[in-house]
């Protein structure tokens, strides 16, 4: 008993530390060689599909009606924008900045919307899962605007216009995040007795978080293994992910307590969707930038590995 209760205590890290082992163990035997291509494959599928189900299963316990914007989610997709093109500027003026991967990385890290899974980790911390969610979609609606408007800009060599990038990025996020709202709604009104059903399982939701992390570890672990961008630039970036990661749950607290709502604040600013950070750099920018989501991802699981720490530490257990 005490082993599971480790477990379910340590859930986070441990997840991140399979997924990190999984990966280096996975890619040390010879004999799995042939199988990469169709793990890699393998995983861009069942990786959506437990984020579909978690969403699902975390969306039946949220009253529609609940969701609507509030003041703090201005001032967070305020944030969001004006630190994106602030951070694109350099390079606008000045197109071989050295730094520029660096630069990028950390744009990524502050445009990224916030992560699908949020909401979960959010009801954990005892924040409020509604207003959560409203700021998730808000926060990918914004991502599908602005990025196609201000990358080609940044990143002219791209080549590309903004209906066909606001199209791919929509295609992206709007399966992972509207799909299971509207399944989520239709199950609530028209088949009650399983919506009472699924809203049985008390951390279902989590531990398909957690399988989900450790996927997301290893994906990002085989990002930074196979960069090519020589040492210091990719501690830059890491540099610039532990401080946008920082700085994010920072203000996003702070903005989020002035309106009684710190945990939800700090949570929509500071936890990304990691995996869209990863495809952000690789389809959009210079290939590099896509470790910054990585290295972002460790950092906003770790912070989430502590406040939960300290909830239980609280709570006594």
């Amino acid at each position: 008993m005490k082993f599971l209760q480790f477990l379910r205590n340590w859930t986070l890290p441990i997840a991140m530390l399979t997924g990190v082992a999984a990966y280096f163990i996975y890619t040390a035997i010879p004999q799995l060689d042939e199988t990469h291509e169709f793990v890699s494959e393998a995983i861009a599928y069942i990786q959506p599909l437990l984020i579909f189900c978690m969403l699902f299963l975390t969306f039946c316990k949220i009253d529609p009606k609940s969701l609507r914007p509030t003041k703090w989610h201005l001032w967070l997709i305020l944030i969001q924008i004006c630190t994106f093109v602030l951070l694109g500027l350099p390079l606008i003026v000045c197109p071989e900045n050295h730094y520029r991967v660096v630069l990028e990385g950390a744009m990524i890290c502050m445009i990224t919307p916030t992560a699908t899974a949020a909401a979960v980790i959010t009801g954990k911390l005892g924040g409020n899962a509604q207003t959560l969610v409203s700021y998730t979609m808000l926060a990918n609606l914004t991502s599908a605007i602005v990025i196609p408007i201000v990358v080609p800009i940044v990143h002219p060599s791209v080549g590309i216009s903004f209906l066909p990038a606001f199209i791919t990025i929509l295609r992206k996020v709007f399966p992972l995040l509207i799909f299971p709202l509207f399944l989520a709604w239709l199950v609530r009104i028209f088949m009650p007795k399983l919506h009472a059903i699924l809203l049985k399982p008390k951390n279902l939701a989590f531990y398909m978080w957690a399988v989900s992390l450790s996927l997301a570890i290893g994906v990002s672990t085989r990002s930074i293994v196979h960069s090519n961008e020589d040492l210091i630039m990719e501690v830059g970036i890491a540099v610039a992910a532990l401080v946008t990661c920082a700085i994010q749950f920072a203000l996003g607290k702070i903005i989020g307590g002035r309106y009684n709502d710190r945990i939800s604040g700090g949570q929509a600013l500071g936890q990304k969707n990691t995996v869209f950070s990863i495809w952000l750099g690789a389809t959009f920018l210079t290939p590099v930038t896509s470790i910054a989501g990585g290295f972002y991802s460790v950092c906003h699981n770790v912070v989430n590995s502590y406040q939960l720490y300290k909830v239980r530490k609280k709570e006594g257990k």
